[in-house]
Formats: structure tokens, sequence, C-alpha cells
């Protein structure tokens, strides 16, 4: 549920309310008085209109956000089981059963990973844009995936076309070139994502006969929470290239009274957005085929919070496909321009996701058809949750669930690095931190000695928001050892819904996984009444 307090005041708009008790049914002052220097969400919206369906246009490309609504059941509804006895995975021996010796490697799609973490896709928003080198980087560093997002070729002022097709694009080539800049060519991979204006501009068939990119992502029916990507523009003369180039933006950039209203000051931004693709199971299906004939190694769809009914048919295509694998988004993230409303209110949480994704496998599965491997995103921060997401899709074969993708954290870690970084050289850390962990960028990352040990000079080219993406992937892979060794599963791939229990009646009731007073019952008895 979304707190009634934040109905008519919501941090993702930057509006607030004037009292610390709103009314209950409209989040409403319950005395509404005209002189009021607050800016609610009804004020915002008579002063700015559609501008209030979003986040701040001013903080566009310098921040991210999500969902602010409880939707009643998350991964903080189940605990792990720990264990007392023996060790699987590994010789029970208390000298081998050690943490750091667990083993966290996965596979996607028969791509090796180090880490079950991927970072999100990164696309044509201006915060992508901004942190991609780091991003690229700190993912090649860690041993993981990292996806070039939607609209890059298209959004390039530099790109070049010829009969509407894309033959030259330096953003997506600098893209590809950062990643692969610190990729050690065995761990990890970059993929490409399209979406249907991608697919109109030939950026599949660009990226892997010119790039010879291995991965193409399609981007199926999910954008900016369903209607498709969107960002800001605040050139007017890029506005109009964008539109030329077959985009929808809004207002109309070509429109002369638009052009005036702009040029005064009236507005100081526009709306570019994409569509979203409807293509039929023929067209889909011919579609991987041709990616397939052009080269690509792998195969993979990105999709979002959908109806069941629309996941059940995303996996039967999947599985159709064979698509190495599927990445499926649960409901509230937004690391552009996701509508506020939409980011609260629409969409599939993603543990309810996860739960109709595994009944859709399972049947697949029971039929003897071909089941993509799984991906999960949405919400993930944590290794705690990436963990449970992975251990709740094994149900006794291995994990369905091979990884778990962190968007907005991993996008947070390096701008957090990169601004650290800044305060420390402007002399300007807080008092706390410096006393602690030191006024000097180097000092800020204890690892960072490591990499110098394992890449020599070339250390030295790695930027600090890269440095943050590596130190949050670190500490969460040491996580995942602990947690793993605390259940004494020394492999990832040994994890299973048995390591885990529910905290309440409606997490067991999605899940089937038993509350903590029924789990294990029979075995308790049986342990004791056979003695």
């Amino acid at each position: 549920m979304l707190d009634s307090k934040y109905l008519n005041s919501k941090p993702t708009n930057w509006t607030s309310v004037r009292v610390k008790e709103p009314a209950a049914i409209s989040g409403m002052c319950p005395l509404c008085i005209e002189e009021c220097p607050f800016v609610c969400d009804i004020s915002l919206s008579a002063l700015r209109g559609r501008e209030a369906l979003y986040p701040p246009p001013f903080l566009f490309g310098l921040s991210t956000a999500g969902a602010m609504k409880n939707h009643g059941l998350d991964w903080s509804h189940f605990n792990f089981h720990c264990e007392v006895r023996g060790a699987e995975g590994i010789e029970p021996n208390p000298d081998r059963a050690l943490f750091p010796n667990v083993d966290i490697s996965t596979e996607v799609g028969g791509l090796r990973l180090k880490v079950p973490v991927i970072t999100g896709a990164l696309g044509s928003t201006a915060i992508a844009a901004r942190h991609w080198r780091s991003v690229a980087i700190g993912a090649a560093l860690a041993g993981t995936i990292v996806t070039i997002g939607e609209n890059v070729c298209g959004m390039d002022p530099e790109a070049e076309f010829c009969g509407g097709k894309i033959v030259r694009s330096p953003d997506l080539e600098s893209r590809v070139e950062a990643y692969r800049e610190f990729w050690d060519g065995k761990y990890g991979a970059i993929a490409v994502q399209t979406n249907v204006e991608d697919e109109r501009f030939g950026v599949d068939l660009y990226a892997l006969s010119k790039l010879e990119v291995d991965i193409i992502e399609r981007k199926w029916g999910q954008g900016a929470k369903a209607i498709g990507g969107e960002v800001r523009i605040s050139d007017l003369e890029k506005a109009i290239a964008l539109k030329r180039r077959g985009y929808l933006v809004i207002p109309d950039p070509e429109d002369p009274e638009v052009q005036a209203a702009f040029r005064a000051g009236f507005f100081q931004s526009f709306e570019r957005h994409s569509r979203v693709g409807m293509g039929s199971r023929e067209e889909f299906l011919e579609g991987i085929d041709r990616l397939r004939e052009n080269g690509a190694k792998h195969v993979s769809l990105k999709t979002g919070a959908f109806r069941p009914a629309a996941t059940a048919y995303t996996m039967r295509l999947a599985s159709e496909a064979r698509m190495d694998y599927v990445t499926f988004d649960g409901c509230g993230g937004g690391t552009g321009m996701s509508p506020v409303p939409m980011m609260d209110e629409m969409g599939m949480p993603t543990v309810y996701l996860e739960a109709q994704v595994l009944r859709c496998a399972q049947l697949l599965r029971s039929k003897g058809r071909h089941v993509p491997d799984i991906v999960m995103a949405g919400g993930f921060v944590n290794e705690t949750q990436v963990l449970k997401a992975i251990a709740l899709s094994n149900f006794g074969e291995g994990p369905l669930v091979k990884a778990a993708v962190t968007g907005r954290a991993a996008l947070t870690s390096v701008m957090k690095a990169s601004y650290f970084v800044r305060l420390a050289k402007e002399g300007k850390l807080p008092k706390h931190f410096a006393l602690n962990y030191g006024d000097e960028p180097e000092k800020l990352f204890p690892f960072l000695m490591g990499l110098k040990a394992r890449l020599g000079e070339k250390a030295n080219r790695i930027p600090w928001g890269a440095l943050g993406l590596y130190g949050y992937i670190e500490r969460m892979s040491v996580g995942l050892q602990q947690l793993l060794a605390g259940i004494r599963k020394f492999k990832l791939s040994l994890v299973s819904r048995r390591d885990l229990f529910s905290l309440t009646e409606r997490a067991s009731k999605v899940t089937g996984i038993p509350l903590a007073e029924e789990s294990e019952n029979r075995e308790l008895e049986d342990i004791l009444l056979s003695y």
C-alpha cells in the first residue's frame, strides 16, 4: 500500500504538504489554505501540468527514481535456514569449509559470470550517458554482463544513417570499447538491447556485423513502465532532429509557437518517447532466426511486470525461439523518466512476478519444452535478495533463476563514488567520513591496491565511478559467500527452496514456501521419534 501521506506528496516528484498528518483518503492537508508556500502534487500539477507526472525535469540526468508503494510482499518476508551439520559442495572439513571457498559463479545463457549479479541496461537517458564508462568498466572488472540499453544509436547526434538504417554510431562504438578495454575475455559479456525503434534502424545488425557484439537483447513491450522509453531534451535543434528520425517528441519542436514558448522560457525541455513493440508470434520468431543467421551467438529478451497471461505468452515464445535467457523486471524502478504514478500503481511486483514465471517454467518443463535461463530484476539492492530469488527457483534440478539485475543500485554506487571523490579533491568530505576513512581519493577504496597488483599501470585508467561499482559488487560477492557458508552450501547452484522459510502467510501462499512454524515439521519428528 502507498501511505496516505504520499497521495499528494511524493519525494519522487519533489512535492510536499504543510501538515504532518494529511487526510487519509486524499493525502491533502485537512485544512487547505490559499496562502501556503508548500508545493503539493495538486499545486505542482496546477502550475506545471504534465510535468508533475515525472521526476523533476531539472534533475534529469542527475538522479534516478523508483516506486514508493509497499506492495505487501517483498524479499524481507523470507529468511534463510542455517545449518550446523556437514557441508555440500566441498569437503566437510573445518579447514576447507571456509566462506571464502564458496563458489558463487554462475552461467546465464551459456555465459560464465563470476557473480550472479548483472548491471541494469543503460540506454539513451542522460544519466546513462554520463556514467556509462564507469558502469562498463566496473562490470568488466567484476566479471559480469553489462547491457547497452535502448535508443543509443537513435539519440547519437553523430550517428550516420543510410536509407533509414544506421551505418555508424560513435556513441555505441565507444560504449562497446569501454567494456572491452578491461574485459578478461572469459567472464561476462556485453549485450546490445534493441527496442522497436532500434529494430527499424537496424541497430542489431550493425552491432553484430560492425562491432562484433555477441549478445542481442530484444526489449519487448517495456520501456518506461510499459509505454516506451522516455527522456528529456533541453536542446531545440536536437529535439527537431529526433522528431525527423521518427521519434515522438512532445510538444512538437517544429511548431513555431512551441519554439517561441521554449525560447521565452515557458518550458525548459521536450519529451522524447519511444514506441512499444506489438509484433506477432511469426514476426518475433522470424526476427530471432534472423539474428542468429547474422551472427548472434546469444539472444535474450527483456520484458516487464506484465499481467500473468502476458508472462505466459512471453515464456512460450521464448521457449519456441529457444532463447538463451529472459529478464523479467518487476514493477517499481526507473532510471530515466518513468511516470511517477505508473511506477507506484502499475505492474506486477517482483516476488509475485517470479512466482508466476516459475510456474510457467515448470509447466514448460513438464511438457519437455525448452526453458530459457531466467534473470530477475526489480528492486534488487543486496545479496540477500539475490540469493533468495535464486533459491526460490530451485525445485531440485538446479536454479531456474541464474542471476539478478541491480539497476538503480549499481548506478547509485557509481554516482556516489564519483561524488565523494570530487568532495575529497575539493576538501569537502564530511568530517566524520574523512576521520574514519581518510581524505585522499585513493584511500577511499581499500580494494584498489589489489586491482593495481592485478592490472599494473592499467589500473590508473579506471574511473573513480567504476571503482564504486566494483566495490559494490565485491561487497555483494562476499555477502553471498557468507550466506551460503551459513547454509552449508558451498556452490551457488546448490541453494534451493528448502533453504528458505516464509515469515508471512502471504509469502507462503504466493510462493509455496512453508511458514517458519511449518517448516521441516516432518524432519523434526523423524529425527526425535527414530531415536
